[in-house]
């Protein structure tokens, strides 16, 4: 009989918590997770839904984002579902962040986090 794995989290690693906090919460929309435990670095659990998280991981050199794809989907990223596109463009073009839509045709954007951290926001069929 095969094990049921289910996913639990995904690790980021970033610069700084605090501006990615600002990203993730305010741009975004997730929900900081105070329960994380003291650690010997800084960093910030973000739930997503059942259960699920991001967590961010701060560290001195994160990954380079010199030669990266300009188009998030021909990069490693994580994806997400989301009820509607329309209010997180918004909050993005507030932000200033940019993005691009999927080149499939799906109700999909891609953006990056302040870090170069790809993320993929795909609109759930109504």
């Amino acid at each position: 009989m095969k094990q049921q794995i289910e996913f639990a989290h995904v690790s980021l690693v970033v610069a700084d918590t605090t501006k990615s906090l600002t990203f993730y919460c305010d741009v975004i929309g997730f929900e900081q997770n105070m329960s994380r435990p003291a650690m010997t670095f800084a960093g910030a659990w973000l739930d997503i839904a059942k259960g699920e998280q991001i967590h961010l991981l701060e560290v001195e050199n994160p990954d380079p984002v010199a030669n990266r794809p300009e188009h998030g989907g021909r990069d490693r990223h994580s994806a997400f579902t989301i009820q509607q596109l329309a209010p997180l463009k918004q909050r993005l073009e507030e932000a200033k962040v940019a993005f691009t839509l999927s080149q499939s045709g799906r109700k999909a954007l891609f953006c990056r986090d302040p870090d170069g951290n790809t993320l993929e926001f795909i609109e759930k069929p109504s």
